[in-house]
């Protein structure tokens, strides 16, 4: 068997031939174990335990790019061949990549119960005892969508700058989902998720959780349709993360600015864009997060970095070729799901930072406001945004009052900015998944505490 320190001066080795044949050249190779359970109403719907080895050579010759996959290593330098093949056929410009410095570093994870250490079928009884506690919750239960999920894999990764990086990652996820039906078929949903990067017992002693979900759906059948029109809006720290996330959080991303000259107008590098007590993060260092990371898949040290910093906007998320291209430095954003996609400018942990204001203090004076609770779903196009909350309650005379249902927030993500009214003291993150560029679900984390946006357009029925 080989031994992963081996494994990373194989791959060395195996590059070094080629350094001088192209502008630059990397191996990513990925070796990795993983389950899955899924039930839907009462049927087991799926199991699933898979073991993978899989890889791409990405090369760059004058600004033209190559990626070519493999899944076994006896192939590799036929693969490399054809990547530099590839790059240099269709590189016509110069090539322009962030200077970084090479770095050798072997990552591992700290493990608390593996989950590789747990038989399939205790994890099935665990995750079945969950799904019943749904089922029998109350009639109005139409179905659930209940899953467990771990994988373990090492990333192995080398480059041409003499880079040679061996990253250990573990996720363990439950994910507990229920459809309620009630009079006139309104149909509600509730949900809920928990994540570990160490630990498979984060899926231990849930009942009280799992049961949230299924609760809150029933209660949201009995909500009336919120009135159309402007309200003061209070976000709860999950949909304030998820705001952040999808409303500015993909406009951060550089390689969407540097294609989008409108963008490039309106994202100016040190223009006050919010209120001065707005500070938004993208951190890839925060301990245990779905997002956080040493090393992003260009071999670039994670970073912490302000999106805005008292209002102002002060940072973008990079690649190596966006930081060149636009004469900024790399951020640690350069993120693939798997060794079989490239890397591109993607999220880690985003969230707006902690302020000054309590829960009680924010609603006090609202007389008639709406409290938008989880998000349902939601799109963006551009700067303008349309979000569904899965839950709502009027707020009235400064007190959370009746809920109410099919709760739209609509608006333009600047203007938004500029109407945040209160920040909390409360921000947590909650875990999350991100698509972008076919390739979904990236662990990434959302986090805030509670906002409240004066003249929000809510839309009800």
């Amino acid at each position: 068997m080989v031994t992963s320190l081996s494994l990373q001066d194989r791959l060395l080795d195996t590059i070094a031939p080629y350094r001088d044949r192209v502008d630059y050249l990397e191996i990513r190779l990925e070796q990795g174990e993983s389950t899955s359970i899924s039930y839907r109403g009462q049927k087991l719907d799926a199991v699933d335990r898979s073991f993978s080895l899989a890889g791409n050579v990405r090369a760059c010759h004058k600004g033209g790019w190559s990626f070519v996959t493999f899944n076994g290593l006896a192939d590799l330098q036929d693969r490399i061949e054809e990547a530099i093949a590839q790059a240099s056929l269709i590189g016509k410009e110069i090539t322009q990549l962030a200077s970084i410095e090479p770095i050798q570093d072997y990552v591992s994870v700290e493990l608390h119960q593996d989950p590789r250490g747990i038989s399939l079928d205790a994890k099935r009884q665990l995750i079945e005892t969950y799904n019943q506690i749904l089922l029998e919750f109350d009639p109005r239960i139409q179905t659930t969508m209940v899953g467990y999920g771990d994988r373990f894999r090492t990333t192995y990764f080398v480059n041409s700058l003499g880079s040679s990086i061996a990253q250990e990652r573990l996720d363990v996820n439950g994910r507990f989902g229920v459809v309620a039906r009630g009079e006139g078929n309104v149909v509600r949903q509730g949900f809920e998720s928990v994540h570990s990067r160490s630990d498979y017992g984060v899926l231990q002693g849930l009942e009280e959780q799992v049961r949230s979900a299924a609760e809150r759906a029933v209660r949201q059948l009995n909500a009336k349709p919120v009135k159309g029109g402007q309200y003061p809006v209070v976000l709860d720290p999950y949909l304030s993360g998820v705001f952040i996330h999808e409303a500015f959080g993909h406009l951060s991303e550089a390689d969407f600015v540097y294609e989008n000259p409108r963008m490039q107008e309106l994202l100016v590098m040190g223009k006050p864009i919010a209120i001065p007590q707005l500070n938004v993060v993208d951190d890839a260092t925060l301990p245990g997060l779905p997002g956080s990371l040493k090393y992003d898949d260009e071999g670039v040290p994670a970073q912490r970095k302000y999106l805005i910093k008292d209002g102002i906007l002060t940072q973008r998320l990079h690649s190596r070729e966006t930081a060149g291209k636009m004469h900024e430095a790399p951020t640690g954003n350069a993120r693939a799901l798997g060794a079989t996609y490239p890397p591109i400018v993607r999220m880690t942990n985003t969230g707006i930072e902690s302020g000054d204001c309590t829960f009680e203090e924010m609603i006090g004076d609202i007389e008639e406001g709406v409290y938008a609770v989880r998000m349902l779903g939601g799109q963006t196009n551009g700067e303008m945004f349309t979000f569904a909350a899965a839950e709502g309650y009027m707020i009235r005379d400064g007190k959370i009052a009746e809920p109410v249902s099919d709760v739209t927030l609509s608006g333009n993500v600047f203007q938004t900015l500029k109407d945040i009214a209160a920040i909390g003291r409360d921000s947590v993150y909650k875990n999350g998944g991100c698509g972008k560029g076919g390739q979904s679900p990236l662990p990434v984390s959302v986090g805030g505490p509670h906002v409240r946006i004066q003249n929000v357009v809510v839309g009800g029925r």
